[in-house]
């Protein structure tokens, strides 16, 4: 093989100075130094920032070339699809508001009817009761009571707000109950009973008690027969006994 010519100097420097500079830019893109990834960093958010910024001068330049009638009409048109929407809005809610209204009326009506029910059942007998009232004990001397003195003292606790009413706890007064006397004492809705006779009365105590108070009322009556009239207040009193309806 031919032998190789020999460098000038000057080639050989040359030479030198191009693997230099290649051995700089080697490390420039694989080994960066902390100002060169700082540098490429601000060049990579310069240049994001302009194009959002083309991008958005693009967009406004989209109604550049609308006259000013057609951007009024523009904005009327998007003036009355708002107006559009809020009235839907406004129906909308309306109608909500009429619902619950509804909703809450129905919910009053049935409460209203429930309580009614719940009145009317206690009155007719048919369920128990609990609740504040008095106890009277009235206990025969010589002589029968007189079924004329039971039946006032009866209204009379009626006419005083009596809820519920019940004899020797098992015989349920209501409007229809009858009295009658026995030999052995009183018949009350065909139950026979005999002395003494407990009436517990619901309602406010110190109402009822009054009424049996009156001159010339039911306790006066039940003495001046000869028999001993006691009578309790109390916080709480439990009615348990039902009225059986006529088979």
């Amino acid at each position: 093989m031919p032998d190789e010519l020999p460098q000038a100097p000057e080639d050989r420097a040359d030479n030198q100075a191009a693997e230099v500079g290649l051995q700089r830019l080697r490390d420039a893109v694989f080994r960066p130094s902390r100002a060169q990834v700082v540098v490429g960093v601000l060049l990579a958010a310069l240049g994001f920032a302009a194009i959002i910024q083309v991008r958005t001068n693009t967009t406004d330049n989209a109604f550049a070339g609308y006259r000013e009638q057609d951007l009024v009409n523009v904005l009327s048109g998007l003036a009355g699809t708002s107006q559009r929407a809020q009235t839907e809005i406004n129906q909308l809610e309306a109608a909500r508001r009429q619902l619950e209204a509804s909703r809450q009326a129905q919910r009053a009506a049935l409460s209203a009817a429930q309580k009614q029910e719940q009145e009317l059942a206690i009155l007719a007998g048919l369920v128990p009761v609990t609740g504040p009232g008095i106890r009277v004990t009235v206990t025969e001397g010589p002589q029968h009571v007189d079924v004329d003195s039971v039946l006032d003292t009866i209204e009379e606790l009626r006419s005083a707000g009596a809820e519920a009413m019940q004899v020797n706890g098992k015989v349920r007064l209501v409007a229809q109950s009858s009295v009658q006397s026995t030999p052995s004492g009183l018949e009350i809705d065909g139950t026979k009973l005999t002395s003494p006779y407990v009436l517990d009365v619901i309602g406010d105590p110190h109402t009822l008690q009054g009424a049996l108070s009156l001159i010339d009322g039911p306790i006066s009556q039940f003495k001046d027969a000869g028999a001993t009239v006691d009578v309790q207040q109390e916080k709480a009193l439990d009615i348990t006994a039902l009225h059986k309806a006529a088979s």
